[in-house]
This record gives C-alpha cells, sequence and structure tokens, in this order.
C-alpha cells in the first residue's frame, strides 16, 4: 500500500511541477488495454507523454533506471494507441521522464527532457 500511496504522490507532485514549467496537463493516468501512461501533456506544440518513477530512498537506484528498454517499447506503444484513439496525425511528439525520490522529506526531482527516441 505504501508503495501506491508513494506512487500517486510522486504523480501529483509530478503534475505541479510540470504545470509551473507551463505544461498543460491533458490526461493522467490514461488507462488502454495494454497498460497505463502517467502524464499526457502540452508542451507548446508538443505532446508529451511522462513516465514518473517515484521512489523513498536510492537502495535500489535512482528511479529514472527503472524506465528500462522494455518499458520504454511499451511506452511508445501506449503512445501510439492514445493518438489513434484521438485521431492525432501529424504532431510532434516527446517522451518525458520524471524520477523523483524523497531526501529528508523533500522530493529531490529528475527531470528528463526527451528522455528516448519515439
Amino acid at each position: 500500500m505504501f508503495k501506491k500511496k508513494l506512487g500517486r504522490e510522486g504523480e501529483d507532485f509530478a503534475k505541479r511541477f510540470l504545470r509551473k514549467k507551463g505544461y498543460k496537463i491533458l490526461e493522467t493516468n490514461y488507462r488502454t488495454p495494454i497498460g497505463e501512461i502517467d502524464i499526457i501533456a502540452r508542451d507548446g506544440d508538443v505532446i508529451v507523454f511522462v513516465e514518473v518513477k517515484t521512489r523513498s530512498s536510492l537502495e535500489f537506484g535512482y528511479p529514472h533506471e527503472a524506465v528500462t528498454q522494455s518499458k520504454q517499447n511499451r511506452l511508445k506503444k501506449l503512445a501510439l494507441y492514445y493518438l489513434k484513439s484521438q485521431k492525432l496525425t501529424d504532431v510532434s511528439v516527446r517522451f518525458d521522464v520524471i524520477g523523483l525520490y524523497l531526501k529528508e522529506g523533500t522530493y529531490k526531482v529528475d527531470h528528463f527532457v526527451d528522455a528516448f527516441e519515439f
């Protein structure tokens, strides 16, 4: 239960963080038959698919390190699903990763813009 709560809090923090940077949040926890996208946002003219990873410590590495090649491939399929379902063609797309970890009760943020290719 702690892990789910931590993840939910991390995603809420990430949404606020992105809004402060000028992103417009389009969807959160977008569910499809093949999985879920944490955050879908717009940064100017770019549709951004954001994966959020939150950890309470660095015991098992930095949060962003959990976005493996197989996770990236899954996110690409999810992004295609979203774009097709919304009938979005000829749009610029980007994948960001936000890694959050708690240090002394405060989130430390690593925001990787354009973290991997489509």
